[in-house]
């Protein structure tokens, strides 16, 4: 590779896949000598991507979190995928989601290749979102420490209000994020009840982590997905209903 923007934009491509890359393993990649691989580092780096290093015969290059996201690379499948979830996050009850999903793709749109785009809008055409009477927005925020906390399996502490609108203050330990419908549900164990409940994020307020951490519990069911929509068909109202219906003698009853 003698051309050296081309030689940058694949080392970049490298380096963008979660690994630490040997200098010698890039040199080999990119046919060139280790010195050159320094040299292409060093002109990524007053680019603005943040290239960490590390000695020894272990060490070698990766990139790693800045202070500001640069440009990245995706091979087509990347950017197809990514196409495909902005426009579904573009139709989920996430308040601000949708308008900057909007945003997103866009830009993403202005660069794809006419292959892709056509790519992206077949699936979409043909995929069809579940429809739903109603959803209620959900605070990107509180999603976010909810999910942090589920992956790192840390108890938190929150507001909720149930269905009959009482108002209670819970500990748990998050566990997973379930979407049912176009509503999204915490599964979570409550220390204080001692068992496993789901929650409505949409009425959970005030969600903050306690810095404590405890191993994983066993989660509650292998399908996580059908043991909430379980839940939520138990907790659905059920009416008994007598119905007297005057017909002449001997009709038959429909």
């Amino acid at each position: 590779m003698n051309d050296t923007s081309a030689r940058l934009l694949r080392l970049l491509s490298l380096l963008q896949t979660p690994r630490e890359w040997p200098g010698s393993e890039l040199a080999e990649r990119l046919q060139v000598a280790p010195r050159t691989v320094r040299r292409d580092v060093d002109r990524l780096r007053e680019l603005g991507y943040p290239v960490q290093a590390t000695r020894g015969a272990q060490g070698g290059y990766r990139l790693v979190a800045g202070k500001a996201m640069p440009p990245l690379l995706l091979d087509d499948e990347e950017a197809v995928a990514i196409a495909v979830g902005l426009r579904t996050a573009a139709r989920q009850p996430v308040a601000g989601i949708a308008e900057a999903s909007l945003r997103a793709l866009a830009k993403l749109q202005q660069v794809l290749p006419p292959r892709l785009g056509r790519r992206v809008s077949a699936l979409t055409a043909t995929a069809l979102p579940t429809p739903a009477a109603s959803a209620s927005l959900v605070d990107p925020t509180q999603l976010t420490v909810l999910a942090a906390a589920a992956s790192t399996n840390e108890r938190v502490r929150f507001t909720y209000r149930n269905h009959d609108g009482v108002v209670s203050r819970r500990l748990v330990e998050p566990h997973r994020l379930v979407v049912v419908g176009r509503r999204w549900y915490l599964l979570a164990h409550d220390n204080e009840r001692n068992d496993w409940r789901t929650f409505r994020i949409d009425r959970i307020d005030n969600a903050q982590t306690t810095g404590t951490r405890l191993p994983p519990r066993d989660p509650p069911a292998d399908d996580l997905a059908a043991f909430v929509a379980s839940q939520l068909y138990d907790l659905a109202p059920v009416f008994r209903a007598v119905v007297t219906l005057a017909l002449p003698a001997g009709s038959p009853v429909p």
